[in-house]
């Protein structure tokens, strides 16, 4: 009886964490289509929260055994699991890149503030700067800035100038290539003005023109542009007309 105990003692901190805060979630939000296997695939380690049009991505240190994360709006009662995203190398040998949950982005807000559970352990995000201090329960919360009221988005100006933008993951090397530099991905970079956000203003006369985003070789669709083409040599291309 007392081995019985035990047992069901250990189990309720492992599904409930310190202090008992939450209830696992059976997250339908969380799968993985496409599109969100684009943008995971764009972030090269664990980082900030990303966030674009459709998703908030949190990620993690592929080193834990477990990580979730609880958020304001649920009241902290629901911990939704992380998943491991894996990489596999020229031998086929699979190795952890990093642990992630994609939020589904569902409500309008300015703010998300969330807890992480690191193996058991409730704590703000070590990789996300932005924090919170909440008075009432004499603790540190982790914030999230929701851009959805903001419409940032590629788009040609009055000036006979595009304002190029690209969503993504923080600290990358993103270039701009199209049918206005022969596809040339070196001759021009955004720039990050700020975390996950690059942008770049080039003039271009009245026209339409084909283009992708770059991380190094690697063709990427503008993410702020619902224009998209495929062209005659097979490529997926964004599409902007400068009048």
């Amino acid at each position: 009886m007392k081995k019985l105990i035990v047992v069901t003692l250990l189990l309720a901190v492992t599904l409930f964490g310190v202090g008992g805060m939450g209830l696992y979630a059976e997250d339908h939000s969380n799968f993985q289509n496409f599109e969100l296997d684009t943008l995971l695939h764009e972030i090269d380690k664990a980082c900030a929260p990303v966030i674009t049009d459709d998703y908030i991505i949190f990620t993690s240190e592929p080193n834990y055994r477990f990580v979730g994360i609880a958020f304001d709006f649920e009241n902290y009662q629901v911990i939704h699991p992380f998943q491991i995203l894996t990489r596999t190398d020229e031998d086929g040998v699979v190795t952890r890149k990093h642990m992630f949950y994609a939020y589904k982005r569902q409500h309008k807000f300015t703010t998300i503030k969330y807890r992480l559970i690191l193996d058991g352990l409730w704590t703000t995000d070590p990789l996300n700067p932005e924090k919170e201090y909440d008075d009432s329960v004499n603790l540190y919360f982790s914030k999230v800035e929701d851009p959805g009221s903001v419409q940032i988005y590629t788009q040609a100006t009055s000036e006979d100038t595009v304002h190029f933008i690209y969503k993504g993951a923080s600290g990358q090397s993103i270039h701009l290539a199209g049918t206005f530099t022969n596809w040339d991905p070196w001759i021009y970079e955004l720039n990050e003005t700020k975390p996950g956000i690059y942008e770049l203003e080039l003039p271009l006369t009245s026209g339409k023109y084909y283009y992708n985003y770059y991380i190094g070789l690697t063709p990427v669709l503008d993410n702020t542009n619902p224009e998209k083409i495929y062209t005659l040599d097979g490529r997926s291309a964004s599409v902007i007309v400068v009048d």
